[in-house]
């Protein structure tokens, strides 16, 4: 990576992003961005206070009526400009990214980096097809027609585990359809989120359409969400802190958005391509140091494949290489802090008195030692009410346990209060759209996990949460439908009349 830009003087003058300006926070309070590779400090910042957030909302608010007023082929160019300089700006958000995360730089600059920039694209194109049904007359003797309208000043919050993308994911739906909003990254992870609100102005996007505030989620999160000039929130995060969210949001009778956990399911049935399986277990459940909440993290595999694919998948995780996040060569990252690795540790070493930790579950040595790495894991010989098999680990691990039946394989896949994502691995046509049918998650993908693109929706069933992200379905979230009904009759004294006062002509 060339010309790297240093953090400190990027964000000198603070990690607020208010009405097209850095400034700093005004809590009181600092927070600290570590490097989670090397434990090293990359920048100290002062926190937002809801002093800062009552600003920020003002911003959007002030910002509403231009931006919503705009015509969608305005705000149509705007993104296309928007598109343009991430694009210019490619190297520097990978490198920021990986610096904040510790993901491998490959996982930046060929994932993250490039599906914000399709996705920006994407909504370009998208702003100009916020339609509704067409004009018709009903009744009768009257001509209706719906449209869809920006709803004001969305507050939304973002995960640390991709912060680009979730941040991209929360602002372009929103502003393409008309919306301003103020987006509160995670404390931990708020460089690439300031990036992208740097950039938009840089594209032309007008001061306050987006704003963002870097804060402690009890201060600045749950005042975001319960501020009464914000309209709608979306959030991204764990199940327990959407539930949190959703009593603050129905309080003040906001529209929702919750993208919550996920204990994907990946189901492998015995007619399955055994190496193709193997292969894509090891990515899909290793794939950003295991962070994902559409992460493979329970692999059913029909008993004649079982053994097999135990051993492949251990095979395979043997030659993941971990290391320095800007090498070329490393695969797989440190988890986004030490407490993480820690976390994801402490479901290991509770799992080895009921289950086989079939290879790694430990934290490697050496010149890793001082990153949050922990070493890609496989567990076996678990029981489907354990720990491992119901809550979500959010790191390397991946459990794997045996099915018999087609209809115990689908009833263990659905067993759990999660439904974000899933996968299926058959040749057979029928047994794979079954399970496509059966499966309760947001997502099914047959023969892959993980691949998602800007054109399909993405959010989950039962605890996973609702609503969708990504996609022209998204605006359903971002916009105000309304009915305008029309009389054709210019009729004074209409039949229907007689119902509340006088008698049928």
């Amino acid at each position: 990576m060339g010309n790297r830009f240093q953090v400190k003087d990027r964000f000198a003058d603070g990690a607020q992003y208010i009405d097209g300006q850095l400034r700093s926070g005004t809590s009181g309070r600092s927070h600290t961005v570590i490097d989670p590779a090397t434990g090293e400090e990359v920048l100290t910042y002062e926190l937002a206070s809801t002093a800062d957030v009552d600003e920020a909302v003002a911003a959007a608010k002030r910002a509403f009526p231009g931006w919503s007023g705009a015509t969608p082929g305005e705000r149509s160019d705007a993104l296309h400009r928007f598109a343009a300089v991430l694009a210019e700006q490619a190297e520097d958000f990978a490198y920021a990214e990986s610096l904040q995360c510790g993901k491998p730089i490959k996982l930046s600059t060929e994932f993250d980096v490039p599906g914000t920039i399709d996705n920006t694209a994407f909504f370009a194109g998208a702003a100009r097809h916020l339609q509704g049904q067409a004009a018709a007359e009903y009744s009768g003797d009257h001509t209706s027609y719906v449209r869809r309208e920006a709803i004001g000043v969305v507050g939304s919050i973002a995960p640390w585990n991709y912060p680009l993308q979730m941040a991209a994911w929360k602002i372009l739906p929103a502003i393409a359809a008309g919306n301003t909003i103020v987006l509160k990254p995670a404390e931990i992870t708020p460089l690439t989120s300031l990036m992208f609100a740097q950039a938009a102005k840089e594209a032309g996007l007008p001061d306050g359409v987006i704003n963002i505030v870097s804060g402690a989620g009890r201060e600045a999160g749950e005042h975001l969400v319960g501020h009464p000039d914000v309209v709608m929130t979306s959030f991204t995060g764990s199940t327990a802190v959407g539930k949190r969210v959703a009593e603050i949001a129905t309080a003040t009778v906001k529209r929702l958005h919750l993208e919550l956990g996920g204990k994907a399911p990946f189901l492998v049935f015995d007619d399955a391509d055994l190496e193709a399986a193997a292969h894509g277990a090891v990515a899909a459940s290793l794939i950003n140091t295991g962070q994902d909440c559409t992460a493979a993290t329970r692999a059913y595999v029909q008993r004649p494949l079982h053994d097999a694919f135990v051993a492949r998948v251990a095979e395979l995780m043997e030659t993941v290489r971990l290391g320095d996040p800007f090498a070329a060569t490393t695969d797989l990252g440190p988890l986004v802090s030490h407490a993480q690795r820690d976390r994801v540790a402490g479901f290991v070493e509770r799992a080895r008195a009921y289950a086989t930790v079939v290879s790694g579950g430990e934290v490697p040595g050496g010149e890793l030692a001082a990153g949050a790495y922990y070493r890609p894991t496989l567990i076996a010989g678990a029981a489907q009410d354990s720990e491992v098999v119901q809550s979500e680990i959010f790191g390397p691990v991946l459990v794997v346990l045996p099915f018999d039946t087609d209809d115990e394989g689908i009833a263990l896949a659905n067993d759990t209060p999660y439904g974000l994502a899933a996968s299926a691995w058959s040749r057979d046509l029928y047994r794979a759209h079954r399970a496509t049918r059966e499966i309760q998650a947001g997502c099914v993908w047959v023969n892959d996990h993980i691949p998602i693109i800007s054109e399909m929706p993405h959010g989950g069933y039962k605890a996973s949460g609702f609503g969708k992200d990504m996609s022209a379905y998204s605006f359903e979230e971002y916009t105000q439908v309304k009915h305008v009904m029309f009389d054709n009759t210019a009729v004074a004294a209409k039949d229907w009349h007689r119902t509340i006062f006088g008698d049928r002509a």
